[in-house]
């Protein structure tokens, strides 16, 4: 009977967002207050009926429902509880759910939320975004149902796929959604504005803290994926340009774009139309990453490898998304009129530099993620693009928007000095010589390219705390001061610096665990040490082991340095009841300066067992980075000029509309 309720809450709210996407879209064209009203508590009842549904197919997970076909493909009695819940978004249906259900979260949180904005501008918002979620719950009904019944009901299920289950994988999938969906806002908000015909300084203020949000969970989306293919896939590597990686990759890079363009609009009334683009296509490319994970187009650890027939119903709404909004955009951009002259030499200058090398090596990414694709559809030609491609092109572009993003914080508006500004990073200039001149001492045979790297996280880090050092005036005055001064500073200043200074971390993580890494592939047998970064891995044979639902085989490494003991060590290969599958469980050692980094294969048959050892410096550094990046974005989030919001905007309205009050200037 849940299982029935679920499905029925499927089909009601699918009627609520046509009504929604339809009747305020109506009335506020042609100024019916009473169309107007009904996209409020529309929009709140819609995110009622879809967490029913939610929670309906939870209940069949973990009440182990096989009768329910979605459950008895991806579940198994036997399995721990939190993969039972974490089942639900592990497979195709029930991963749209979750993204329906995160899409009337959004629209919800505006209905009740958002009294600061005007009426008509909110329920276009809403009727856009109830439009998306209606092609999305068409979808769900007709080719992807999560309730389907499977008769008759088998005893057990064919349980999850091991790979999936796994602490890091069982939160990814709802932080990355929450990413995605959350610039559904950003473009909602822009078609809005193009229905409207107006783009101004409060609509970049309204803007802004959906795409400040939605950007967070984004990186933290992307950070648990990373550290999951990291531990778990037992490979040693943190991202190997997999298109499905590449796909959360490219709205970030988007996203990133428009949140430093909006900031522009809001400050300076300049580049609306290129803000309006960017949140358009911020959002289109989440939605291809829907279709490249869900068409069947790509083989992946991480896709949903369905039938192609239901990737042809995504592209079609992906075709109709993009090209009506692309349409809308192209025919109301000229009239969107920008204001604000400034200088190059300026900070929106700098953000414009910013923006430029964001989109391009978005389009990289986008290019050697589909090239493959296109070529194999058109001559059946399978070729692959790897990471030197990437490597090759978007490394370059990224290395001069680290620079910028250390200079355009300290830069005016409208027009700038920059040897003003470089001389307020003198000390972060004098820190990355210092950093890079000792790491050429120290690791003499590193390539140019490493030091550059070394070079720029630190600049990034450096004038990041310099401009923050710089706006409280540490050390240029009494100390009453500048804790005054530190006080009243406003928290999105405080959200810059620690998420560029996260940003310069993950840099320095990446680049010198690349670098500087030492790794061991051999075949060992009891009693076998191997040197690996400074560190003996002293190999003390195998054991048997039982977990909830698979059997392993454990390898036991004393791991000493100088003949101290640091660590015992136990890999696995673990060997799951059902589905039968095999998965490698690697062991990692963090230290202050690396990651010690072990994992156990198969036997020899001679006694000995296949290994790969790691040493790897700094790796961690990039999940801090990354954390940091996102605690700066909610610490910025946090300010209250985003709380408050802009004011109303006052129009005058002329005949259409009863109680018509006299116009006012905003």
């Amino acid at each position: 009977m849940i299982v029935e309720v679920g499905h029925y809450a499927l089909i009601l709210a699918l009627a609520l967002s046509i009504i929604q996407g339809v009747l305020p879209l109506i009335g506020a064209q042609l100024g019916y207050d009473s169309w107007v009203a009904v996209a409020r508590p529309v929009a709140i009842i819609q995110f009622g009926f879809v967490s029913i549904s939610f929670a309906a197919l939870t209940c069949a997970y973990v009440g182990s429902d096989f009768s329910v076909l979605n459950v008895a493909m991806n579940s198994h009695s036997a399995k721990p509880l939190l993969y039972k819940v974490s089942g639900v978004w592990g497979n195709h249906e029930g991963s749209l759910l979750l993204w329906v259900l995160i899409l009337t979260l959004f629209a919800a949180t505006v209905a009740v939320f958002g009294g600061n904005l005007p009426p008509d501008l909110r329920a276009r918002v809403l009727s856009v975004q109830a439009l998306i979620g209606a092609g999305f719950l068409l979808f769900m009904l007709l080719a992807s149902n999560p309730f389907e019944r499977l008769v008759p009901a088998p005893l057990e299920g064919q349980g999850l796929n091991p790979l999936l289950q796994d602490p890091g994988l069982a939160f990814h999938p709802p932080f990355l959604y929450l990413g995605y969906v959350g610039f559904s806002m950003a473009f909602s908000f822009a078609v809005a504005a193009l229905i409207e015909g107006r783009v101004d300084a409060a609509w970049a203020r309204w803007v802004r803290p959906w795409t400040l949000a939605a950007w967070c969970f984004l990186t933290l989306g992307i950070a648990l994926g990373s550290w999951w293919a990291y531990y778990e896939l037992g490979w040693g590597g943190f991202w190997f340009w997999d298109p499905v990686e590449n796909a959360s990759l490219m709205p970030w890079l988007a996203g990133t774009a428009l949140l430093h363009t909006a900031l522009v609009v809001e400050k300076r009334d300049a580049l609306k139309s290129w803000t309006i683009l960017l949140a358009i296509l911020t959002f289109s490319l989440s939605l291809l990453g829907t279709f490249l994970v869900r068409s069947g187009v790509l083989t992946s650890v991480h896709a949903f490898a369905t039938d192609p027939a239901r990737g042809v119903f995504i592209l079609m709404f992906l075709v109709l998304v993009v090209g009506g909004s692309l349409t809308l955009f192209a025919i109301r951009a000229p009239g969107l009129k920008s204001g604000g002259l400034f200088a190059p030499v300026s900070r929106e200058g700098a953000l414009i530099l910013n923006n430029l090398l964001l989109t391009t090596a978005c389009a990289t990414v986008l290019l050697g993620t589909l090239y493959p694709l296109f070529l194999d559809a058109l001559t059946g030609e399978k070729v692959s693009v790897g990471p030197p491609y990437f490597h090759a092109t978007f490394v370059p572009l990224m290395a001069p928007a680290i620079v910028a993003a250390g200079i355009g914080p300290l830069l005016a508006w409208k027009r700038g000095d920059l040897v003003g500004a470089l001389g307020r990073l003198r000390a972060a200039l004098a820190v990355t010589v210092a950093v890079a001149l000792a790491t050429l001492v120290f690791a003499a045979e590193a390539p140019v390219l490493a030091v550059s790297g070394v070079a720029l996280g630190t600049w990034l880090v450096a004038a990041s705390l310099g401009d923050f050092v710089e706006r409280i005036r540490l050390f240029r005055g009494p100390f009453g001061e500048t804790r005054r001064r530190a006080k009243h500073l406003p928290r999105a200043a405080y959200g810059v610096t620690i998420a560029h200074a996260g940003a310069g971390i993950a840099v320095l993580g990446i680049v010198v665990s690349a670098t500087w890494e030492s790794e061991r592939l051999q075949v060992v047998k009891v009693g076998d040490s191997v040197p690996v970064g400074g560190y003996e891995f002293t190999f003390r044979g195998i054991q048997d082991a039982r977990g909830a639902n698979y059997n392993a085989v454990r390898g036991i490494f004393d791991v000493t340095r100088g003949g101290d003991p640091v660590a015992v060590m136990t890999p696995e290969t673990r060997v799951y009841d059902t589905p039968r599958q095999t998965t490698t469980e690697a062991a990692i050692r963090p230290t202050p300066t690396a990651d010690l980094y072990a994992v156990i294969g198969d036997p020899n048959g001679a006694g000995g067992w296949a290994t790969r050892l790691y040493h790897k410096p700094l790796v961690h550094w990039i999940w801090f980075g990354a954390i940091l990046m996102a605690v700066g974005g909610f610490v910025s989030l946090s300010d209250r000029r985003h709380r408050v919001g802009a004011p109303r905007r006052r129009t005058a309205r002329v005949g259409t509309r009863a109680g018509t009050s006299q116009a006012a200037k905003a």
